[in-house]
C-alpha cells in the first residue's frame, strides 16, 4: 500500500422521497461510489452512509392528495431507492431516512447547543399566506418575476436565470403554486439562526476545504453579498420535527435533512462494535468527512451547514464535492422526448455497469454539466468495454485454456511492457482520488489499446499452428492476461461487477490495489466465459419508447420545447387601442392600461412601465392575445397580453399594427 491507512466518511446527498430515482440522480451516486470503491481498495477505512430525505411541505402535501400517511409515503419512495441504487452497484455501509429517532435526537442536540450559545433567536416576520389553503407557503410555493434580471417564473427562493438568492415577497406578481392566488401577509414569530456572525469562521473553513474554485467564488459573491441570518423554523401543517418548546413550529428541512448524514452514521455505529460516532464527528476528529453534492444545493452545505456544526460544537467537513447536472442528448432530461429515463427502466433493459462506466468517462472534479448522448453511450460501450478491455482475455483465455489446460506461464514475455502498466497505477489512483475520472478512464483505454497491440503483432492464433512455438503462446498470452488483470483491478471502482467475474475466473479472492503491480503467473484458472455483451442500438431505443409510454400526454404537453400549428393557431391576437395609460402603484416595472378592443374593453398589466411614458402609449395602437385567461394579481386582474419584444429595461418595443388597422381585427 502507498500511503498510510485514513478514516473516512463519505456522504452523498439526500434523495427527496416524494419521486423514484432517475438517471440524473444515478450521476452522483455513481460518482461517490466509485470515489468510496476506490479508496477501499487503496487499503484505507472509508464508510459510505446515506438516507431518505422525508420532511418537508412538498411531502406533506403529497401524502394528502393520495389520501396515506407522510411516513407511508416516503417509506415506499425509499425502498425503490434503495432497491434501485443497489441494481447500480452502489453499496452504501448504511442507508437510513431523517424520519428516525438518530435525527430527532442530534437535531435537538444541535438546537440547544446553538440557543444555549446565543446563536439562536425569535423575531416576528411577515410571510406569504395561502388564504385558500389556509397555510404558510414555503419559498418554492411560491412563483413570479425575479427582481433582479427579471425572469418570469421563478420560484421564491433563487432565480434559476441569474442565481440571485431573495425572499418570496421580494418576486414581482408572486403567486401561490397551490392555488394559484395571490399570496397575502401575515405574522409569524419564526426562530434564526446567526450566519452573519460566522463568516469569518466560514472562510477559515474554506481554506482547508479544497473547495473547487466555482464553488470558493460562488461563496465568495454570497460573502460580498452580505450573510443573513437563517430561518431555520417553518408554521405548522409541516411534516419534519416539532421545536422543543413550542407547539406548532417545526424544524426547516434544510436543518434536519443533513444532519440526517450523521443519524445515518449514529444508526450504523449503534449496531456496528467499536465504530465510534464521536471519533468522527467531534470538533477535534482526524477523520474525514466528504459530502457530494449537485451543484443546485451548495448553498445550503457551504455556508449552513458548516456554520451550524461549527456553532453546535461538532467538526465541519472536510470538503464539500459538487457535480454539474445531466444532460440527455445535449438537452434538459424531458419526458415528452423519452429522455427523462428513470433508474429501473433503464435496468429493466440494458447492463448498469454501462452507465457506470459511461458516466465516469464523462466526470471530472468540476460543476460543470455532462451529457448522455445515446449514440455515444452506445459506441463507447462497445468500443472501450467490448472491443478494447474484455477482447483482451477473450484473445488469450481460450489458448491457455484449450493449449495449456488452464495453466498460466512461470513468467511473463515482456516484463518492460508489464512494468508500463504497472507504473501508471500511482497516475490513475490520483485521478481517482482527485475525482477526475475521465482522464484515468482515458489512461486505462490507452493502456488497453497497447495491450491490443501487443497481441495483434504476436499473433498467438498464428503461432499456435506451429508445434515448436507453443511456449511463446503460452508467454505471450499470460503477458495478454495480466495486461488484462491489471486494468481490471483499475476499473473495479467503475464496473465492480464485471471486475468481480475476472477475478473469478482468475481464481483470486481479492484485490488491493497494489495487486495490479504484481503478474499473476503459473496459475490454473478455469474456462473463460463471456464477461459482456455489446449494446443494442435497439436496446437504447427501448428504453426512451418506454419513458415515453410512461408518460402522461398533458404532462408530456409542459415538457416539451415547441408547440404545433394546432396550438399556435388556438392563440386568438387582436388590435386593441390604449384608451388610457397609468403606472401601477407599488409596481416597479408595470404600467396598467385599459384597450378599447372595438367591441369590448379590457384591462391589462403590462410590464413596460421602464421603456415608455404613459401618456404617450394613449391613442397607440397595439397587439393583444385577447383569449388569455384573467391573471389574479396583486394589483387587481389582468384580462390580456399586450405583445412586446426586447431584453428589457429601456429596451422594450410594443409590436404594432400596419397602418389602418382598427380595433378588434383580428391579426393574421
Amino acid at each position: 500500500m502507498s500511503d498510510s491507512p485514513r478514516k473516512i466518511l463519505v456522504t452523498s446527498a439526500l434523495p427527496y422521497a416524494n419521486g423514484s430515482p432517475h438517471m440524473g440522480h444515478l450521476v452522483e451516486y455513481i460518482q461517490t461510489d466509485i470515489w468510496v470503491r476506490f479508496q477501499k481498495l487503496r487499503g484505507h477505512d472509508c464508510i459510505y452512509v446515506c438516507a431518505s430525505d422525508a420532511h418537508g411541505t412538498p411531502i406533506m402535501l403529497k401524502a394528502r392528495e393520495l389520501g396515506i400517511t407522510p411516513e407511508e409515503l416516503t417509506e415506499g419512495f425509499s425502498r425503490e431507492f434503495v432497491n434501485d441504487f443497489a441494481d447500480f452497484g452502489i453499496e452504501f455501509d448504511n442507508y437510513h431516512t431523517t424520519h428516525s429517532p438518530e435525527n430527532e435526537e442530534i437535531v435537538g442536540r444541535m438546537y440547544k447547543a446553538l440557543r444555549d450559545s446565543g446563536d439562536i433567536y425569535t423575531r416576528t416576520i411577515e410571510q406569504s399566506y395561502d388564504e385558500k389553503e389556509g397555510m404558510f407557503l414555503p419559498d418554492r410555493f411560491v412563483k413570479g418575476t425575479c427582481p433582479r434580471c427579471k425572469s418570469e417564473d421563478q420560484y421564491g427562493d433563487a432565480c434559476e436565470v441569474c442565481g440571485a438568492t431573495y425572499a418570496p415577497e421580494d418576486l414581482i406578481d408572486p403567486v401561490s403554486v397551490l392555488s394559484g392566488t395571490t399570496p397575502i401577509k401575515r405574522e409569524s414569530e419564526h426562530y434564526f439562526f446567526r450566519l452573519s456572525e460566522y463568516e469569518d469562521k466560514l472562510r477559515e473553513w474554506m481554506k482547508v476545504a479544497a473547495l473547487d474554485k466555482n464553488v470558493i467564488a460562488k461563496l465568495d459573491e454570497w460573502f460580498d453579498a452580505g450573510l443573513q441570518d437563517w430561518d431555520i423554523s417553518r408554521d405548522a401543517p409541516y411534516f419534519g420535527f416539532r421545536i422543543p418548546g413550542t407547539e406548532d413550529k417545526y424544524f426547516y428541512v434544510w436543518l434536519d435533512a443533513p444532519v440526517g448524514y450523521m443519524a445515518s452514521f449514529k444508526h450504523l455505529c449503534d449496531r456496528t462494535d467499536g465504530l465510534e460516532f464521536d471519533a468522527y464527528w467531534n470538533a477535534d476528529s482526524d477523520a474525514e468527512v466528504y459530502h457530494f453534492i449537485g451543484k443546485d444545493i451548495m448553498y445550503f452545505h457551504t455556508l449552513f451547514w458548516p456554520a451550524v456544526l461549527k456553532g453546535a460544537g461538532f467538526r465541519a467537513p472536510t470538503s464539500v464535492y459538487a457535480h454539474g447536472f445531466l444532460t440527455v442528448n445535449g438537452q434538459k432530461m424531458s419526458k415528452s422526448r423519452g429522455t427523462f429515463i428513470k433508474a429501473r427502466t433503464y435496468l429493466d433493459n440494458l447492463n448498469p455497469e454501462f452507465l457506470r462506466y459511461y458516466y465516469a468517462a464523462k466526470l471530472g472534479p468540476t460543476i460543470e454539466d455532462i451529457d448522455l448522448n445515446l449514440d455515444d453511450f452506445t459506441a463507447r460501450v462497445n468500443s472501450d468495454l467490448v472491443g478494447k478491455l474484455i477482447n483482451i482475455a477473450s484473445r488469450c483465455a481460450g489458448f491457455i485454456n484449450k493449449r495449456f489446460d488452464g495453466q498460466l506461464s512461470d513468467k511473463l514475455a515482456d516484463e518492460g511492457l508489464f512494468a508500463e502498466f504497472a507504473d501508471a497505477s500511482e497516475t490513475i489512483a490520483a485521478h481517482y482520488e482527485n475525482r477526475e475520472y475521465s482522464k484515468a478512464m482515458r489512461l486505462i483505454m490507452a493502456l488497453a489499446d497497447k495491450a491490443n497491440r501487443y497481441i495483434d503483432e504476436r499473433k498467438p492464433w498464428v503461432m499456435v499452428k506451429d508445434e515448436n512455438r507453443l511456449p511463446e503462446v503460452q508467454l505471450v498470452c499470460t503477458q495478454g492476461i495480466n495486461m488484462f488483470r491489471s486494468l481490471m483491478i483499475y476499473l473495479s471502482p467503475v464496473i465492480p461487477v464485471v471486475a468481480n467475474d475476472a477475478r473469478a475466473f482468475l481464481n483470486e479472492d481479492d484485490w488491493q490495489w497494489q495487486d495490479a503491480s504484481s503478474p499473476l503467473l503459473d496459475k490454473n484458472l478455469p474456462k473463460f466465459k463471456p464477461l459482456l455483451t455489446r449494446v443494442d442500438a435497439d436496446q437504447v431505443q427501448r428504453i426512451v419508447e418506454q419513458s415515453k409510454e410512461s408518460t402522461p400526454v398533458a404532462e408530456a404537453e409542459t415538457e416539451d420545447e415547441f408547440i404545433s400549428i394546432d396550438d399556435f393557431m388556438k392563440v386568438d391576437l387582436r388590435i386593441a387601442r390604449i384608451a388610457h395609460a397609468e403606472p401601477v402603484e407599488g409596481a416597479d416595472k408595470l404600467l396598467a392600461l385599459s384597450l378599447d378592443l372595438g367591441d369590448q374593453q379590457r384591462n391589462v398589466f403590462a410590464g413596460i412601465k421602464s421603456a415608455y411614458d404613459p401618456a404617450a402609449l394613449v391613442g397607440r395602437h397595439v397587439i393583444v392575445v385577447a383569449n388569455l385567461a384573467p391573471r389574479k394579481m396583486r394589483f387587481g386582474v389582468s384580462e390580456g397580453m399586450v405583445l412586446a419584444a426586447g431584453p428589457g429595461g429601456e429596451d422594450i418595443f410594443l409590436l404594432s399594427p400596419d397602418e389602418g388597422a382598427k380595433p378588434g381585427m383580428r391579426v393574421k
